[in-house]
């Protein structure tokens, strides 16, 4: 991996854009969506002229098959762009250092494992400052310079790695877990021309996030009993002396507190603080405490009440924030001393990775709607004008999408719902065409206004292009909307928000665009509980798919990593609410069943275990209820390898115009 010169950089970046950009795809299709870019971690240097970010590509051969994410820079015009690191390998989350000469960033490289490198801007190439055994997660630069701060899991002991080779590798359910450690290491080698590590946390406990004191002296940290899922809500912060090592308790109540961040002064630390006690269906407030101990103030509560903190202004007067809102994400910023929100004036759209340089001039982000594929953007702190300064996606000159639009409706208690919906390209009013109702996942999840021509499961740009309009609504439960909507469907899974999707549906069919004998139903997670359940409630819909659907509310919190999910949901465990379990499962409904159903499964499913897929496939099978199961090898709960995502795209794509024709041809 070398640093690539910058005219060469620009002329080889140039050249290929130009060969790429003399033919356009004529539709798009799977796989044009798995070629779309992603964009990710856009980080401003501390003197506001530079931007690093990461690009990443499906690379697929007959023995491959992931994607592969490299490191960009940008000047901050985005008038000149670079690729900083090449290979077959991923290098990801690039950081400046404090003067902003050097980057360091994490690569898997070597054995795949993830270890930090050191890129110095000037030229030469990158070298590795780690050499470990399990994988760097997270790491930070000392406000100095000299160190950088980093998180590794356990790793394995040599006797742990003997057994491995030796099928000796019998472990036992939640003990011997792998905890994060909070490590420090210097940036320049010493007089025998090594860095050694040295670790800082020595508790039985598991690190999370963490943030230098401006003076160098101290790492404030989060860290929770064990790395498990489940265990989100014992989440607690402490600080830690670097020369010493002493950690000491900061924040530690029966609410998850989490996301620390020091004030320029370093005299405060922001925190963002869960209700007491911390529910899945999560809400909480940032609130700010004395760095040297005492009562913390709470800030106002934000529209959402799931503040994403991206930093301090420089003077330490403002906390920059940002949460959904409705289909899109708002940026905000609190005056600390005057407890006061403000919302940052910036063009509709969903902003992520939101970042603050180290001196608070300017923010990074990625910015997308839902037909313009994600770039990565910087914009003035004191002057919110966006400027972009990736053109990831430029070269292959994408096809238009199918026009996507807000629409709210009524659901039968009154209650308003917001939902997207996607238009089939060149649809004419008027026309009836097929409509597929698309359910998120959570189920405190959201559909926003994110480009259609991404990567995923379900090819919405390349539906669109087939004649399918696409309804995506927030029914309640969703994120967005606030504390009290998301947390609208408690005990209530399968009713409220079935009545909001299915008077979206209906609304969608009185606008005159859906053909009431052509409807179809699909969904991933929670949106595999609902498509599940949709079926065994109605049979207006003509094919169903169901990924990694939840079918079994007992069964999947007996085999889930994350046992209290349900519990929470609804009042207690399924032996101390039997009929409620029973009453919401899709499974315990299932008898009658007729809508053809597709299921499609990760195998290496931790969060919702395939045995969910299985168990509603067998009794359909058994029902004559005519279904597929799609198994997807070494998938987790999203999958994660372009094939894999090929397969599943294909799959639905397939099983929908199979049941309601293809959408070209028109209705009615």
């Amino acid at each position: 991996m070398k640093f690539l010169a910058k005219t060469a950089a620009a002329l080889v970046v140039l050249a290929s854009a130009a060969v790429a950009q003399t033919e356009a795809p004529a539709a798009w299709t799977p796989e044009l969506q798995v070629r779309v870019r992603a964009i990710g971690t856009p980080r401003v240097s501390p003197d506001g002229k530079r931007v690093v970010y990461t690009v990443s590509d499906a690379a697929t051969g007959p023995d491959k098959s992931e994607f592969v994410t490299q490191v960009w820079m940008s000047t901050a015009d985005g008038g000149q762009r670079q690729q900083l690191t090449f290979g077959d390998k991923s290098s990801t989350n690039p950081k400046w250092s404090p003067a902003g000469d050097r980057l360091a960033y994490t690569s898997n490289r070597k054995e795949n494992k993830n270890n930090l490198y050191l890129l110095r801007l000037g030229g030469g190439e990158a070298e590795p400052l780690t050499d470990v055994k399990s994988g760097v997660s997270n790491f930070e630069w000392s406000p100095d310079g000299r160190w950088i701060a980093f998180t590794m899991a356990d790793p394995k002991t040599e006797e742990e790695e003997k057994n491995d080779k030796g099928k000796n590798d019998f472990r036992w359910v939640d003990e011997n877990i792998k905890m994060s450690r909070l490590y420090v290491i210097p940036v320049e080698r010493d007089a025998a021309g090594k860095r050694e590590p040295r670790r800082l946390t020595e508790g039985n406990y598991t690190v999370g996030d963490f943030d230098w004191s401006p003076d160098g002296s101290r790492i404030v940290f989060s860290h929770a009993r064990s790395p498990v899922a489940n265990d989100w809500p014992t989440s607690d912060v402490s600080l830690v002396e670097v020369a010493s090592g002493k950690v000491t308790a900061f924040a530690n109540t029966r609410a998850a507190e989490s996301s620390p961040v020091f004030s320029p002064d370093g005299r405060s630390i922001a925190v963002v603080v869960s209700d007491d006690p911390p529910r899945w269906a999560q809400s909480g407030s940032i609130r700010v405490f004395p760095a040297g101990g005492g009562q913390p103030r709470a800030l106002s509560a934000s529209y959402d009440g799931q503040p994403n903190i991206a930093g301090w202004s420089a003077d330490g007067r403002r906390i920059y924030f940002s949460e959904a809102k409705g289909t899109g994400t708002q940026i905000y910023s609190v005056d600390v001393a005057a407890n006061r929100i403000e919302e940052v004036k910036a063009t509709t759209a969903v902003y992520g990775a939101l970042s603050l340089n180290q001196t608070g001039t300017a923010f990074a982000f990625v910015r997308q709607t839902s037909d313009t594929p994600a770039e990565a953007f910087v914009a003035p702190v004191n002057d919110f004008t966006p400027v972009q300064v990736s053109r990831a996606n430029a070269e292959l000159r994408l096809p238009p999408v199918g026009r996507t639009e807000v629409v709210r409706w009524k659901s039968t208690d009154g209650k308003e719902i917001e939902g997207l919906l996607t238009y089939p390209a060149g649809y004419r009013a008027g026309q009836k065409v097929p409509l597929l109702l698309n359910v998120h996942g959570g189920p405190a999840g959201v559909f926003q206004q994110t480009f259609i021509g991404g990567r995923g499961v379900y090819p919405l740009a390349t539906l669109a292009a087939r004649g399918y309009a696409i309804l995506r609504p927030n029914p309640r439960g969703s994120s967005g909307y606030g504390t009290e909507f998301r947390r609208a469907n408690i005990k209530d899974w399968g009713v409220g928000d079935y009545q909001d999707l299915m008077t979206g549906v209906d609304k969608v069919i009185a606008m005159g665009v859906a053909d009431p004998e052509r409807l179809g139903v699909m969904g991933w997670s929670y949106g595999g509980f609902m498509t599940s359940w949709i079926v065994t409630q109605t049979r207006r819909f003509k094919a169903a798919s169901a990924g990694a659907p939840v079918t079994n509310l007992m069964s999947f919190t007996g085999t889930a990593d994350i046992p209290a999910f349900i519990p929470d949901y609804f009042g207690g465990q399924f032996w101390e609410a039997l009929d409620l379990y029973q009453k919401h499962s899709p499974m315990f409904n299932v008898k009658g069943v007729a809508t053809p159903t597709m299921i499609q499964h990760g195998e290496a499913d931790v969060r919702v275990p395939i045995s969910q897929g299985y168990e509603f496939y067998h009794a359909l099978k058994a029902q004559g209820v005519p279904t597929r199961m799609l198994v997807l090898p070494r998938q987790p709960h999203g999958p994660n390898e372009p094939k894999m995502q090929l397969a599943a795209m294909r799959a639905n794509i397939e099983w929908f115009d199979k049941h309601l024709g293809v959408g070209t041809q028109a209705s009615k």
